[in-house]
């Protein structure tokens, strides 16, 4: 396989240390550059798997200061970018949007100008592969599936800004011929995902005893992705998706919040040793998110017929794997809800 000198952005979240993680170990030809700015979502404990890794190397930068990223290309003359940074989660846009527009829409610009200032008109063998949600899509009803042909109908500042930085990639490809590759995706569960999200935070809860928060009804309805699948299906886009065009990536996997967290719970009762029912006891319903989505649902056949991708495991299985993971790795969560993973960055590079 030839080689490739990859710009991963966002590499220390959730996502894309999978990603990069799964990029190092079966592309050992390939040149990692993580990008990540270190906010409080990314972390470097996600990645000593792999940080002593001759492939890999780690920049701590922000991909708002144009000026940084411009050097960054220059000096690593990347053909290719994976970009996965964003400010991702609804209830912090809600509170402070501007910060998503700054990251989610000026950062993938100045990404976008880098890449097109550094590749010029030699585009063969380049790639600009953009990483989105299904969010942008808006909500469904009852029934229906958002398809790669769903009309754009964001409803809160998070899916706005992700659906302004679509736009604008595939904009240049249209404008000036860059090779882009989009995929959206649903929610995604897994390990090493920061515990502001839904499943990570109740089997924090749980194990601590504390409510678990429901918005509303608790009826909203959302696909999840197992994010191992979500890091192979990007793997195979990567490599094999036609220039141009987007893949909807998805679990076939609707749940409605409350019965997945009640899922969950028992898996946690069960693995944990505890009678059952009790973690369903800690179920409290809170005021309801401004401007709730009622539900997202994915069509994933696109990537199925045209790139063989597929999801590789229930929602059980995978459910089960990821609490057991939380359990098996209690300093790390330790770590991300004190804030003291953020002393990991300090210890390796700055000391």
């Amino acid at each position: 396989m030839s080689k490739r000198n990859i710009l991963i952005t966002g590499g220390a979240g959730f996502i894309g240390s999978h990603v990069v993680r799964l990029f190092i170990e079966k592309y050992p030809n390939y040149n990692i550059v993580n990008l990540d700015k270190l906010t409080y979502a990314g972390n470097l404990e996600n990645l000593t798997a792999v940080e002593n890794a001759t492939n890999y190397t780690f920049v701590k930068g922000d991909i708002v200061d144009q000026d940084f990223i411009n050097a960054l290309f220059e000096e690593h003359q990347f053909d290719s970018v994976i970009h996965l940074a964003a400010e991702s989660h609804v209830d912090r846009s809600i509170s402070n949007p501007m910060e998503f527009i700054q990251t989610n829409i000026i950062g993938t610009v100045n990404l976008l100008n880098a890449a097109r200032a550094i590749w010029g008109k030699d585009l063969d063998g380049k790639l600009f592969y953009h990483i989105s949600t299904d969010e942008v899509y808006g909500t469904l009803g009852e029934t229906g599936l958002f398809t790669e042909e769903t009309a754009y109908d964001p409803r809160s500042p998070y899916s706005s800004s992700k659906a302004s930085s679509d736009h604008l990639v595939r904009a240049y490809h249209h404008t000036y011929d860059l090779p882009i590759l989009i995929s959206n995706c649903s929610n995604n569960y897994g390990s090493h995902q920061f515990p502001e999200k839904l499943i990570p935070l109740c089997i924090n809860n749980i194990k601590q005893g504390l409510p678990l928060p429901i918005y509303g009804d608790g009826k909203y309805t959302r696909d999840w992705l197992w994010v191992n699948d979500h890091a192979r299906a990007i793997d195979v886009i990567f490599h094999e998706g036609k220039n141009g065009e987007t893949y909807n990536i998805g679990g076939h996997n609707e749940w409605k919040n409350i019965d997945l967290v009640h899922v969950l719970c028992d898996t946690m009762d069960e693995l944990l040793g505890r009678a059952a029912g009790s973690a369903r006891e800690l179920i409290t319903f809170v005021k309801d998110r401004q401007g709730h989505d009622r539900r997202y649902a994915i069509d994933a056949s696109k990537i199925a017929k045209e790139l063989g991708w597929k999801p590789s495991v229930t929602f059980e299985q995978g459910i089960k794997e990821t609490v057991q993971w939380y359990l098996d790795n209690e300093q790390w969560l330790d770590n991300v809800t004190s804030g003291n993973y953020q002393s990991y960055y300090q210890k390796q590079y700055t000391d």
